[in-house]
């Protein structure tokens, strides 16, 4: 009997094990996906174009909200849970949501989903978001185009815009990023390794992206998202880690399949936490991931004109994910105003409008900084809504883009960006290169 199938996800994840695994597969029959996560990313359509001749009319996708009067319309048999960063005790809450009501619930094996590169593939993962996966993805690039191998980075997907225009995106210059309408998240990731002169590949299918990487790439880098595993098996897989949430690698799903599976540890932002943070890290690394050589790192801050900061009104932009389901109540922003002396943060929580006063009642834990949520048109205009009513002196940005760019903002602003910075031996370059011999010696 054909099985009827739902499939929760974020716009991602959810995707690619459609693609891989339910897609050609008449044991199954997808109802529906739900969304979570992400803002305005439901009420859209898996478009038949990509769902394939099984589903000539396409896949809807609603709220996860609505998943267990889904699951009794659809008289679903089976719920698959397929999205990133979420507490081990969240994840069971929802399984308990969608057994109550009748169905199976399941998690797809990590390496199920894998797809197999003729080239080599090196994975730059996370036990949570906002260890900092994006400079380390940096380092590699640099680390590997030192050899004198081209170097192409496949971005976890984020598609929040038009699927069928997603398909596969290519990513070289600035005014691809105009082209394909991205959002600030999509920018924060992208921007940064273009200054690099790395091209960057996303979209929706990661099989077909994956053949045409091959092509220009003589490595290719998995720049993940989230906690997620990577959607291409890896030669090295690397796995960071944050000492200011420790423990949290044994706490959260998949970041702790990630630590199981770690090739290199980097344990990240040592220099910012507590001896006995570090020491909690690399105990659950040692204990759990025992193969794993393990890597110390610093995540320095390094500001524009620290100087302007100093005695002045602040008001503080951090990276939008790393506050949301990251759960971090602050970033690099509240820290270097801290540190260069800065009079007052000023809480912008108060100011908030729009979508922007949404996101800091779904998210409570975030401190008296302004998350950079820009999803959409609509949050954009929100965010710089709600910078114009704060009074302050100074904008301070941490994003990892120049958010001047796309927002108009009538204060002076200040910069705050950070890099990858070996804290001890072994390097980062050294247990790399070491691993990835074999790999890339012809």
């Amino acid at each position: 009997m054909v099985e009827k199938v739902i499939i929760m996800g974020a716009a991602g994840r959810d995707f690619h094990n459609f693609n891989i695994y339910f897609k050609d597969n008449r044991r199954y029959e997808v109802m529906a996906f739900t969304a979570a996560q992400i803002p305005t990313i439901e009420g859209r359509l898996y478009p038949p174009e990509l769902a394939g001749e099984l589903y000539p009319g396409g896949i809807p996708i609603y709220p996860e909200a609505e998943l267990a009067s889904l699951i009794k319309k659809h008289q679903a048999d089976l719920v698959v849970f397929s999205y990133s960063d979420v507490p081990h005790i969240e994840v069971m809450h929802k399984a308990s949501t969608a057994m109550a009501e009748g169905a199976d619930f399941i998690l797809i094996g990590a390496t199920y989903t894998m797809l197999k590169s003729r080239k080599p593939i090196v994975a730059v993962c996370a036990v949570r978001t906002g260890c900092g996966k994006s400079q380390t993805t940096r380092k590699v690039c640099t680390i590997l185009g030192q050899l004198k191998r081209k170097v192409v980075v496949v971005r976890h997907p984020m598609p929040y815009g038009d699927l069928r225009a997603q398909v596969v995106q290519r990513f070289s210059s600035y005014e691809d990023l105009e082209q394909n309408r991205c959002t600030i998240e999509e920018r924060e990731e992208y921007e940064p390794l273009l200054d690099q002169g790395i091209v960057v590949y996303a979209g929706v299918d990661y099989g077909q992206i994956l053949r045409e990487a091959e092509e220009e790439a003589d490595v290719i880098v998995w720049d993940g998202g989230n906690n997620d595993t990577p959607f291409y098996r890896p030669d090295i897989h690397i796995v960071l880690f944050d000492p200011h949430r420790p423990g949290h690698e044994l706490l959260y799903y998949p970041g702790e399949t990630n630590m199981v599976m770690a090739d290199i540890a980097i344990i990240n932002k040592v220099d910012t936490a507590s001896l006995a943070q570090v020491e909690l890290v690399r105990k659950n690394i040692q204990q759990h991931a025992p193969k794993a050589a393990i890597v110390l790192a610093e995540s320095p801050v390094l500001v524009s004109n620290p100087e302007r900061i100093r005695g002045t009104r602040v008001l503080v932009v951090e990276d939008g994910p790393t506050l949301t389901h990251g759960e971090m109540p602050y970033g690099a922003g509240f820290i270097a105003a801290k540190t260069y002396g800065a009079a007052d943060i000023v809480d912008p929580r108060p100011c908030a409008v729009g979508t922007i006063q949404e996101t800091y009642l779904r998210y409570p834990r975030t401190g008296p900084v302004l998350p950079a949520m820009g999803y959409s048109e609509d949050q954009i205009q929100d965010l710089e809504r709600t910078i114009r009513s704060v009074k302050c002196d100074l904008v301070l940005f941490a994003t990892p883009i120049q958010l001047t760019r796309i927002v108009s903002v009538d204060r002076p602003t200040v910069r705050v960006r950070y890099e990858y910075r070996d804290h001890d031996h072994p390097c980062l370059e050294e247990v790399l290169l070491d691993r990835l011999a074999a790999h890339i010696s012809s």
